[in-house]
């Protein structure tokens, strides 16, 4: 009787992970591991603060050395008990990754900053450092992870986080927001949970990699286009992709003014992100076929912020209707196509992520000096607040897409790229929405800031960390308009990383796939 063929346990098991390799995982251990200290201690209040701040500029170092180290050696990936993938979880870092994980960290580490006089000590003791910190974990995680299901798992840890956050402090308008807010979120998870299971069912995997080097370039078959679907309606909702897009201007305004601006800042951008990752990455046969209906909806979803927010007086569902309309910019790149699009996508991404944050830091200091959120009772800010002002006119000259600002590049990469190709109506689209967004800023500098004041209201001094927060971002976004370059190869590299996932592929699996 001939002896058993021994094992060949290399196949299997990473013998001796690099210790570099342990840099992937970290930013999601340190958020989980602080968060839960912060909870811990949670009777000393004055700890939170200091602590949680330090954790974030310590995240945002280790996403910095993780993005140097991806962006020229390549994608990295952690493997979980040593077992490889596909009977293993992995962490696969990319530059799209690390990119958007970098951002995310420094717009939280804003946040945590601008809190110290927005969040109240009772808001506190409750938990708003520990959620922030269990919300960058569920981000980071989004972003790092090389697993789908475990995307999923983000995804639900963010979605937990952010629901903390929103109903801090009990009021019955945080309450009646967050019900709508959670609400279309839970079924967006359900649609995700049930396309993974569909997902495993067909591949027998959920490693990104093994799925991408499974799928490889084939046509569009049915259940691809089945699964292309599911995804895109649940990344949509998390989005708020038209027309799935109303819990959002409902929601974020009620909160306090940096909950909703980490949300706006962070959240629908994870959507986009999953969705650029999937598609593009797992099923780009599928996203041929799927473009037409993309592009349509990245057109509604442009047209239905752009518009929707002319109609507020309220300028934090202003600022929701301005979110909307960004997650349209970014699809039209999806629906596009090609590196250049995507690009495009993904520059603008980072550019919504730090001027949408602190376009609500900005209306939170506009509150305090006019008292109201309400733009019929603002005015008189050019004579009180100068430097507010010339911030906001930065701001709003961002968002609209004009030149010097870091919006003005990639809508103009996605215009090009949109006329090369011939969908002149996504470029038409992009030009009307961005019309429509200077018309409404236009009226928010008028009304505000340039009208004289009908009341006299003595102002409130305002909090030199709440300021010193909004003008570091802004002064991000003019060095990003006045600067492009490195953020355009960056986003020109992640790109390319989607459309040839070989190099991400072979971080996970060091011999060829069959």
């Amino acid at each position: 009787m001939a002896a058993p063929a021994a094992l060949d346990l290399t196949r299997v098991f990473v013998a001796d992970p690099a210790p570099e390799a342990w840099l992937v995982i970290l930013p999601v251990v340190l958020c989980i591991t602080m968060g839960a200290a912060l909870a811990a201690i949670r009777k000393r209040i004055h700890l939170h603060a200091p602590l949680a701040i330090a954790t974030l500029a310590l995240l945002a170092i280790i996403d910095a050395a993780l993005l140097y180290r991806v962006s020229t050696d390549g994608p990295m990936t952690m493997v979980m008990g040593r077992w490889l993938p596909p009977f293993g979880i992995a962490f696969t870092v990319d530059v799209l990754g690390a990119l958007l994980a970098l951002t995310a960290a420094l717009v939280a580490l804003a946040g945590a900053i601008f809190a110290l006089s927005d969040i109240d000590t009772n808001r506190r003791r409750y938990g708003f450092y520990p959620f922030l910190l269990f919300l960058m974990a569920g981000v980071s995680g989004a972003f790092l992870t090389g697993d789908i299901f475990n995307l999923y798992v983000w995804f639900e840890v963010l979605l937990i986080s952010s629901f903390g956050l929103i109903v801090l402090g009990g009021e019955r308008e945080q309450i009646d927001g967050a019900m709508k807010y959670g609400l279309l979120n839970l079924v967006a998870t359900t649609l995700f949970l049930i396309a993974v299971g569909y997902l495993y069912a067909i591949f027998g995997t959920l490693n990104m990699a093994d799925i991408a080097s499974k799928v490889g370039h084939q046509s569009s078959t049915l259940p691809l286009m089945t699964l292309a679907v599911l995804f895109f309606a649940a990344f949509g909702m998390k989005a708020a992709a038209f027309p799935v897009n109303f819990w959002l201007p409902a929601s974020y305004h009620t909160p306090r003014i940096t909950v909703s601006a980490l949300f706006a800042g962070l959240l629908t951008k994870v959507g986009v992100y999953a969705m650029f990752r999937v598609l593009v990455m797992l099923m780009p046969g599928a996203l041929e076929t799927l473009a037409p209906l993309v592009g349509i909806v990245a057109i509604l979803t442009m047209l239905a912020g752009s518009v929707g927010a002319i109609a507020q007086s309220d300028l934090r569902r202003t600022l929701g209707y301005w979110v909307i309309a960004g997650i349209g910019v970014m699809l039209s790149g999806l629906a596009i196509g090609g590196i250049q699009a995507l690009a495009a996508s993904v520059f603008y991404m980072m550019h919504s992520m730090v001027v949408m944050t602190a376009l609500y830091f900005l209306v939170g200091l506009m509150a305090m000096r006019s008292g109201s959120f309400d733009l019929k009772s603002a005015g008189g800010l050019w004579k009180s607040s100068p430097l507010l002002s010339a911030i906001g006119l930065c701001l709003i000259l961002s968002v609209a897409g004009l030149p010097p600002f870091s919006g003005f590049w990639p809508k103009a990469m996605l215009v090009g790229a949109a006329l090369e190709k011939s969908h002149w109506w996504l470029a038409a689209a992009i030009l009307t929405s961005g019309f429509l967004i200077t018309f409404a800023g236009g009226r928010i500098f008028l009304l505000a800031f340039w009208r004289a004041a009908s009341v006299e209201i003595k102002p409130a001094r305002l909090p030199v960390m709440s300021v010193v927060a909004l003008a570091v971002l802004t002064t991000a976004s003019v060095a990003a308009g006045l600067w492009p370059e490195p953020l355009a190869v960056l986003a020109k590299s992640a790109a390319h990383g989607l459309y040839a996932p070989e190099t991400y592929i072979r971080s996970v699996f060091t011999e060829p796939r069959p």
